[in-house]
């Protein structure tokens, strides 16, 4: 059956500006936009004092998540008083409302960027941040805060689709590729294993989407990554990991992408719906629980079925400002399936062809510098 005809740069195609819209509907961006504001105040007030914006954040995220498992804890000087101190959604809007802007920076951009996809959690409810930043009072403060980081030039490229200088980040000591089969090979086995632990889960599994169950919540591609160098030569990869394992040390290796590789651009809730809707793979039984506590959705979901997508592209790219709006939220693929967007992170690349190959002679050792208030990535030189 001939595959459908659909765009190689997503549902819209093209570039655009980034914009506070884009910034502020989906929770990764909400949360971007706070760490941002957080580390504004912090650099112009260095030293802790209980009125101010980042110490309220605190205060009431704690006590929005208070009494869950896992919630956060207050111990120390000061932390009996705390915890009777009740900030409201309108008191952390107030103080946020007062916190000035410096001039945006890339750095200070990636560090916000980097928090909040190190804050991304898709197999449980959100937490006490996802919650403040979803309140109203706090979203119509976090605009201000939005449109001053949209106006950055250092903010435009999160909208621009996939670059041609494309590092793969291995967290291996010796960065050996440990992949020994061909993408093909790994696509097939996937959509197996998939419909396999689509049966088992539907047979062994409880319906009810609230039971305390988890599985493999991610929906990405189980083929190699890359993303782009930054501003100061380091691959976006070092910086935006989800559900990082804290690594200190990484192997970059240049990957080359041939001439005319088409790339899907995935720049937003519909390009991904798109994709699900053209070749979906039914993955309710198993992804219910997980993607039920982090959307709060119930119902039938699906994802993209990589292994039909190399008939037409060599690699599927999320931009930056797509992961933004849509990672993590219940995207409508029709109107009664969902998908989500799980395990990416920004600017990330998937191959999905033997095409695109690893430059065994040009790779970089980057070791992770955690001294200063921002952990920083430094090149290792080779002896």
């Amino acid at each position: 059956m001939a595959l459908p005809e659909i765009s190689a740069r997503g549902l819209y195609g093209g570039q655009h500006m980034t914009t506070a819209e884009t910034l502020l509907a989906g929770p990764r961006g909400h949360r971007m936009v706070l760490a941002y504001a957080r580390d504004a105040e912090r650099t112009l007030q260095p030293e802790f004092r209980s009125d101010l914006f980042d110490h309220a954040v605190s205060l009431a995220a704690y006590h929005l998540e208070s009494g869950r498992e896992g919630a956060r804890v207050l111990y120390g000087p000061g932390a009996d008083e705390a915890r009777q101190n009740v900030l409201t959604a309108d008191d952390v809007a107030h103080r946020l409302s007062q916190v000035p802007l410096p001039e945006v920076t890339a750095v200070a951009l990636r560090s916000a960027l980097a928090d909040a996809v190190d804050a991304a959690r898709y197999w449980q409810d959100p937490d006490g941040e996802d919650i403040l930043v979803a309140a109203e009072p706090v979203r119509r403060e976090l605009r201000r805060v939005a449109e001053h980081i949209a106006r950055s030039p250092h903010a435009q490229w999160w909208t621009m689709p996939d670059a041609t200088d494309q590092w793969l980040v291995g967290w291996s000591e010796d960065g050996t590729d440990s992949v020994g089969s061909t993408t093909a090979e790994l696509l097939r086995d996937y959509g197996d294993r998939t419909a396999a632990e689509e049966v088992r889960a539907g047979r062994d599994r409880p319906a009810d989407p609230s039971a305390n169950w988890s599985g493999w919540w991610w929906s990405t591609p189980p083929t190699r990554c890359s993303s782009r160098r930054l501003f100061d030569g380091t691959p976006a990869g070092l910086w935006v990991v989800e559900d990082s394992m804290g690594w200190e040390r990484a192997i970059a290796r240049r990957v080359n992408i041939p001439a005319g590789a088409r790339v899907y651009e995935v720049d937003g809730a519909q390009a991904w719906a798109e994709l699900c809707r053209l070749f979906p793979v039914e993955v309710t039984a198993q992804k219910r629980h997980d993607w039920y506590r982090t959307t709060g959705r119930s119902g039938r979901w699906v994802i993209p079925d990589w292994s039909r997508l190399p008939e037409r592209y060599e690699g599927v790219h999320l931009t930056v400002a797509g992961y933004l709006a849509a990672a993590g939220t219940a995207i409508a693929v029709d109107a009664d399936t969902a998908s989500v967007i799980a395990g990416w992170a920004p600017d990330d690349t998937y191959w999905l062809t033997d095409t695109v190959k690893l430059d065994s002679d040009d790779s970089q050792t980057w070791v992770c510098d955690t001294v200063g208030r921002r952990p920083c990535w430094v090149e290792e030189a080779h002896h």
